[in-house]
């Protein structure tokens, strides 16, 4: 019998350093990250190359700049927020939710998108009898909406196509509108239409950035509830500003 205890003390002893080491070697918890809309395409590799570099998984929750702010305030779980724009994650930060200043980097660029085979987009053609409805992200809560609005008020065209728009929480719901036909035309970013999944879907002509205000995009390094990924999630923070995450950018038509 004492034999059988000893082995028996003994296997329970092992039992319990495999499952403290288990437990020690366990992976945190993946980065969350808030994503506007527009850098949905770009984030999906970004998140990938990063990935392949240093072996830490990220999730993006996509959404317009303002809702996620609105979570973020709400005490959403989000690491690092990747805005459209540099108001909202400056809210943020004066408001205690940053670990420091947020930083720019990228510039966004506005489009006129259709995929409409009988439609050549312009700024003329928004005018037309067959243009019934023209998608617009929400300007109050898409920096992407703001900046179409600034740029339809600047050529005066403003007040006379205000009955024909069809507005979208985010870029996301724009681009469902206009590639589903809903809306024959409309106002986008130029990542969406020079992402492999939308790059031959329909036509396109970029706007001269000179016609509305930098779209200054922005990222804020949150101060996160989740102490295993503090680590990580500045890691994937610093990754955003690397050469290598700008020549991908890039590839999406951001500006540096």
């Amino acid at each position: 019998m004492p034999k059988f205890f000893k082995f028996l003390s003994l296997f329970l002893l092992c039992i319990s350093f495999s499952l403290f080491s288990c437990k020690s070697d366990k992976k945190p918890d993946s980065i969350k990250i808030a994503t506007a809309a527009n850098m949905q395409f770009a984030m999906n590799e970004l998140i990938e190359t990063f990935r392949q570099e240093t072996g830490i998984k990220c999730e993006a929750v996509v959404s317009s700049s303002g809702k996620l702010t609105a979570q973020i305030k709400a005490g959403a779980p989000f690491d690092v927020f990747v805005s459209a724009d540099l108001k909202y994650p400056n809210i943020l930060f004066k408001e205690g939710f940053g670990k420091e200043s947020p930083k720019i980097y990228a510039y966004g660029t506005l489009v006129i998108w259709t995929t409409s085979e009988n439609i050549e987009p312009s700024l003329e053609i928004l005018s037309e009898e067959k243009i019934k409805h023209i998608a617009i992200a929400n300007p109050k809560t898409a920096p992407y909406g703001l900046a179409a609005e600034e740029f339809l008020k600047k050529t005066g065209k403003f007040d006379n196509l205000e009955s024909k728009f069809v507005f979208g929480e985010s870029i996301s719901a724009v681009n469902r509108y206009i590639h589903s036909g809903s809306a024959e035309i409309g106002f986008t970013a130029k990542s969406v239409v020079l992402s492999p999944q939308m790059k031959n879907v329909g036509k396109w002509i970029e706007i001269d950035p000179s016609q509305y205000s930098n779209i200054e995009q922005a990222a804020l390094l949150l101060k996160s509830e989740r102490p295993k990924t503090i680590k990580n999630a500045r890691k994937f923070y610093e990754f955003l500003f690397s050469a290598k995450a700008k020549k991908i950018l890039g590839k999406y038509g951001y500006r540096s």
